[in-house]
């Protein structure tokens, strides 16, 4: 295994470059299999053992949520390994992730299919897929954490790091696709061997791509390197912004199932048709914002991203029974305007992490936090928008026009509250921080 070394000051400058289509596969790639195998985890997974093999709901979920909260405070710990295995070499850590990528592949595979041992008890199986689960999140962790620490390594201008982050996005995006289509069409058998065949084209091209430069130590905020991550403000405050924001995407994607099937009373032949524009929608509108950031820059194109979405929601709780056409635009441009939220955030952590002298010293210790805080924003969606849901008295399969606005006002309306609450955070918190941007330049392909 060996990458490529390089001798720009800022590796991540080969992305905006003539064949810059070449760093972007090697390093993005990876992103397909780790958002692929997602899907599986964590929602095929739960009917699967529900459907096949009688686990009780109740049970079940409990099992669930352990090893999601379990991989969540891994998180952090993981990072931190990460960049001990960065400061031993780049060797150490590609090796890392060839380990995790072996133990997710069989992870997955053990948990789809487990022992005919354990599948007539239902108390055993439930150990099984606890245990496995714990052992196949935490590999995907390291995975997905060493991958993401590697590209934040490379530094470079915010076209280029969002050019990055948009790469990784844009693939895993993809493999969301392919992870919707391939259990309803092929089965899990062919599921689980398309995972491991792209998880080990990923690894491979990830051994190709553009090696990280050592960084070299300093701290131009008056020793501000040496505070732990939580502790650092500015770090504080970029969190805080991706923590509302990111709850106000994740309460639709909690919720999205439940709109469609009894405010739009939409078939649910055109289910994956709806799911289907939103993410080729977000990955198509990844190039796109990289060429607003190189006019607007990065804090403000994720505030542009913001705008759109409230735009989108207010319209689309305007909609009723049978508005099929009207909410397939809804999801094209909300899926445009989640392409902000995939690229941009990210983007601009490992800038953050640059100015504060962290860059090629600790990137992992602050992807840990940032991936916590990620996974827990679903945890808090469902956490906030179901109990408000069966408070204000709708129950699934609802009809009658009072349950059918709360629905609404839940789908619709929360998200845009707290999105505005999340583009206020980020214009006091971090925009008005920030030195004024250049004069608007064309935009250039």
């Amino acid at each position: 295994m060996s990458t490529q070394p390089s001798s720009l000051s800022h590796p991540a400058e080969a992305f905006t470059r003539s064949g810059a289509w070449r760093h972007g596969l090697r390093y993005g790639l990876l992103g397909l299999p780790l958002a692929f195998v997602a899907l599986p985890l964590y929602v095929v997974l739960p009917n699967h053992y529900a459907r096949s093999f009688a686990a009780p709901l109740a049970a079940l979920g409990a099992v669930l949520l352990a090893a999601r909260l379990f991989d969540a405070v891994l998180d952090p710990l993981i990072g931190r390994w990460c960049d001990r295995l960065f400061a031993r070499s780049h060797r150490a850590v590609l090796t890392a992730g060839a380990a995790s990528a072996v133990v997710l592949a069989l992870g997955l595979w053990g948990l789809l299919f487990p022992p005919m041992s354990v599948r007539g008890d239902v108390t055993a199986l439930l150990i099984w897929a606890g245990l496995l689960m714990a052992i196949t999140y935490t590999a995907y962790s390291v995975a997905s954490v060493a991958h993401q620490s590697w590209g934040a390594r490379l530094g470079g201008t915010e076209a280029a790091r969002s050019r990055i982050v948009a790469w990784r996005e844009g693939f895993a995006l993809v493999g969301v696709l392919l992870a919707a289509v391939l259990p309803g069409t092929l089965g899990l058998d062919a599921t689980v061997t398309a995972f491991a065949i792209l998880l080990a084209l990923g690894w491979w091209a990830w051994t190709l791509s553009l090696a990280p430069t050592v960084g070299q130590p300093h701290t131009p905020e008056g020793g501000a390197a040496r505070l732990s991550p939580l502790r650092q403000p500015r770090f504080q405050r970029l969190l805080a912004v991706f923590v509302v924001n990111g709850t106000a995407s994740a309460i639709p994607a909690t919720l999205v199932l439940f709109f469609v099937q009894d405010r739009l009373q939409a078939s649910t032949q055109t289910e994956p048709a709806f799911l289907a524009v939103y993410f080729l929608c977000a990955a198509l509108s990844l190039p796109l914002w990289v060429r607003v950031v190189g006019w607007l820059g990065l804090a403000r194109s994720w505030l542009a991203g913001m705008a759109l979405s409230v735009a989108v929601f207010v319209w689309a709780a305007t909609l009723g029974t049978g508005d099929i056409v009207p909410f397939l635009i809804v999801c094209a441009l909300s899926g445009v305007a989640v392409g902000t939220d995939l690229a941009l955030p990210g983007a601009l952590l490992t800038g953050l992490m640059g100015e504060l002298g962290e860059r090629g010293q600790r990137e992992g210790a602050y992807l840990g936090w940032w991936n916590f805080a990620a996974k827990m924003n679903l945890a808090l969606a469902a956490g906030l928008a179901l109990p408000v849901l069966a408070w204000l008295g709708y129950t699934p399969g609802a009809r009658d026009e009072a349950a059918l606005q709360t629905l609404t006002l839940a789908y619709c309306l929360l998200p845009c509250v707290l999105k505005l609450l999340a583009g206020g955070l980020l214009y006091a918190l971090v925009i008005r921080h920030e030195p004024a941007p250049p004069a608007p330049q064309p935009l250039k392909a």
